[in-house]
C-alpha cells in the first residue's frame, strides 16, 4: 500500500535516528540542515505538487511542477529495479535543491531506507567509513571515491557523462556501478546501463571486451524515435504527458537504446553532421583531463569544431601538436572529427551539480 505523502515509512531512519511522528522529524530537519528542512516541510504539506528546478546546464533553469504521488511511483520503480528493499541502507551525498538529492529523500522516505545525508561536497566518502547499501553521485565524486567505492554495494551515475578513463577505472570496483538516464521531467532516472562487472552481464566475450552496454529502461516506460531521431517516452506512472527528448538515440530493442548526444549540441561543419559527445568518448582515450569539444561560427563552414581542455597552458599534460598527432595517428576518428582549433582555461564553468555549462564556458574566451 503507498504511503501518503503526509506520513512515511516506519522503518525510515535519517542519519541514524528513528521519528515516532513527521513533527518531529522536522525538528530534527530544521536543525540539522538548512536544505533539508524545506524540502521536508513542502513534502509533508497538504499541497499535491513539489516545484523542482532544473540544473541549466543545457539552457536557462526553469521551474517544474511534479506531483508528489508520481515521485513515489518513480522511488518504488527504482526499489524494485535494484531490489531496494525496507532498511536498505543509503548515503545522500548531492544538493538536495536539485532532483537527484530529493528523490534520493524521497525513495528514502518511501521504501523506509537507513538513510545517511552528508555534504555535497566533490569527495563525499573522504571522511566517512561505513558501507551502504546504495547511493548516487555525479562523475567527479566517483572519481574522487574511486580507491573508496567498496564500502557502496550499488551506485548509480548521473549528471554527467562518464569519460572512458574513469569507467576503465570502475572495471576494478567492486561495487555494482550504473549510469543513469533521465532529466528533472522524468523524476531523475528512466533508464540505466551497466558501467562495470560485465562478466556477469554479456556472455559475448567481444562485449565484454569492449565494456559495452545500453540503457535499460525501468518497468512501465514506452520508448521510441521522433523524425529527429530523437528519444519520446512515455511512463503515465510519472508523467501525465508524453515526453519528446533532444536526445539522438539509437534504438536496440523496445526496451534498450544507445545515447548518441543532443541534438541541440549537433555541429554542422561545411555540411558534415558532427556529434560532439560520440567524438568526446573517442578523446576521452587520450586526455586525461576534463574537456568539451564545441561548435563555433565560421565564414567558410558555417561551424567549425574546436577542442575547450581544463588546464592551464603551464600544466599542460600534452601539448596542442602532440594531440593532434595522436588524433591524426589514431584510426578512431575521421578527418572531419579532428578539432580545428584547441584552447586551454583554468576552470569550466559549472552548474550547482557540477555539470560543464558549455555555452557560459565558450563565453568566458569570447569563441562565439
Amino acid at each position: 500500500m503507498k504511503l501518503k505523502p503526509t506520513n512515511f515509512h516506519k522503518d525510515f531512519k535519517l542519519n541514524s535516528n528513528s521519528f515516532a511522528t513527521v513533527d518531529a522529524l522536522l525538528t530534527y530537519a530544521a536543525e540539522f540542515s538548512r536544505e533539508l528542512h524545506p524540502f521536508l516541510k513542502d513534502w509533508f504539506s497538504d499541497n499535491d505538487v513539489v516545484i523542482v528546478h532544473t540544473s541549466g546546464s543545457s539552457g536557462t533553469p526553469k521551474a517544474i511542477k511534479l506531483q508528489k504521488d508520481q515521485m513515489q511511483n518513480s522511488a518504488t520503480a527504482t526499489g524494485d529495479f535494484f531490489a531496494l528493499k525496507e532498511k536498505t541502507t543509503a548515503l545522500l551525498c548531492l544538493p538536495i535543491a536539485y532532483i537527484a538529492g530529493k528523490m534520493m529523500l524521497v525513495r528514502a522516505l518511501t521504501l523506509g531506507w537507513h538513510l545517511d545525508v552528508v555534504p555535497a561536497d566533490s569527495n563525499p566518502l573522504k571522511e566517512n567509513y561505513k558501507t551502504y547499501d546504495f547511493s548516487a553521485m555525479v562523475p567527479l565524486q566517483v572519481e574522487n571515491s574511486i580507491e573508496k567505492l567498496y564500502q557502496i554495494k550499488k551506485l548509480i551515475v548521473g549528471g554527467g557523462a562518464v569519460s572512458k578513463a574513469l569507467q576503465e577505472k570502475l572495471q576494478h570496483v567492486v561495487a555494482a556501478v550504473f549510469a543513469t538516464y533521465g532529466m528533472t521531467e522524468t523524476i531523475t532516472h528512466i533508464a540505466v546501463k551497466k558501467l562495470n562487472n560485465f562478466t556477469a552481464l554479456h556472455e559475448n566475450t567481444d562485449q565484454q571486451s569492449h565494456h559495452k552496454s545500453y540503457y535499460r529502461i525501468l518497468p512501465k516506460t514506452v520508448i521510441y524515435k521522433d523524425e529527429r531521431n530523437c528519444l519520446v517516452l512515455k511512463n503515465t506512472t510519472i508523467s501525465d504527458a508524453v515526453l519528446f527528448t533532444n536526445d539522438v538515440v539509437r534504438l536496440i530493442s523496445n526496451s534498450q537504446f544507445e545515447w548518441l548526444g543532443r541534438f541541440d549540441n549537433v555541429i554542422n561543419s561545411g555540411g558534415i553532421k558532427l556529434h560532439p559527445e560520440s567524438i568526446e568518448e573517442k578523446l576521452s582515450k587520450i586526455i586525461v583531463q576534463r574537456f568539451f569539444v564545441a561548435g563555433i561560427k565560421d565564414e567558410k563552414l558555417g561551424e567549425k569544431l574546436v577542442l575547450l581542455i581544463e588546464s592551464s597552458k603551464d600544466k599542460l599534460i600534452k601539448s596542442p601538436d602532440q594531440l593532434n598527432s595522436e588524433m591524426k595517428n589514431s584510426k578512431l576518428f575521421s578527418r572531419f572529427e579532428i578539432p580545428k582549433e584547441i584552447y586551454f582555461i583554468d576552470r569550466f564553468t559549472e552548474t550547482e551539480t557540477k555539470k560543464i555549462q558549455r555555452q557560459k564556458t565558450l563565453d568566458l574566451i569570447n569563441l562565439n
